[in-house]
């Protein structure tokens, strides 16, 4: 049993949310989704979630076969928490449910973490087959890095951490204002003339990368599409 709280209902449904429904959970997965992490980075990306709740939540998570934990080897030996396989099945999930409450009349306020601007990247992104391109990035929010790789116009990876070769373009600025100016070419221009966001190397795919995250709510929630996310 995950929690002491079921839905008591044979649809699929309710027995995913019997895993999953819990407050904090599916942000604990998001947290996950792009590479593992420590239980202090956990509480760093869920700041309004209390250290109690959060191991609560990891346990559940871990008694149901969603997330386990793993010891990094020396010199690091940390143990951190990663998605299991049909753990990470959830991430089209959670990127159609980004994209859905991106059109929210109200938005949500609050923090956001690094890990969820990046999130909400992938689930704005708009494949462009018809004007394809393919570049590397490196997106510094803070200290936490992060690689996306752009393939035809299609976006096929993204990960915490460096990336393994040379980046085309490299992206400085925070969670925040990376989140509010995608899908907003206003604000992503003042953005970049205040200094709170820059792009070095190739400015060009830079900007391709922006123009490719759209707030359109004509835009099907699909999902499926075959990407895999880091681990």
């Amino acid at each position: 049993m995950t929690t002491n709280r079921r839905y008591g209902d044979g649809c699929a449904i309710a027995t995913a949310l019997d895993h999953v429904g819990e407050r904090w959970a599916l942000l604990t997965v998001r947290e996950l989704l792009l590479g593992p992490k420590r239980f202090t980075d956990l509480q760093a990306g869920l700041p309004n979630a209390g250290p109690k709740i959060l191991a609560q939540r990891l346990r559940e998570l871990e008694g149901a076969g969603v997330v386990r934990r793993r010891t990094l080897p020396p010199p690091a030996a940390s143990q951190v928490y990663e998605l299991t396989e049909w753990g990470a099945e959830l991430d089209p999930v959670i990127v159609a449910l980004g994209r859905w409450g991106a059109l929210a009349v109200e938005p949500s306020a609050g923090p956001v973490s690094a890990d969820s601007a990046m999130i909400r990247l992938r689930s704005l992104f708009s494949p462009q087959p018809e004007r394809p391109w393919t570049a590397t990035y490196e997106l510094r929010l803070g200290r936490y890095p992060f690689t996306t790789r752009i393939a035809d116009g299609r976006l096929v990876d993204m990960r915490r951490g460096e990336p393994h070769d040379r980046s085309d373009a490299i992206i400085d600025s925070d969670p925040e204002t990376l989140s509010r100016v995608l899908g907003d070419h206003e604000a992503l221009a003042k953005a970049i003339a205040g200094g709170r966001l820059a792009i070095t190397g190739d400015a060009k795919a830079g900007r391709r990368l922006f123009e490719a995250a759209q707030v359109n709510e004509e835009r099907p929630l699909s999902i499926g599409s075959g990407f895999r996310p880091g681990s």
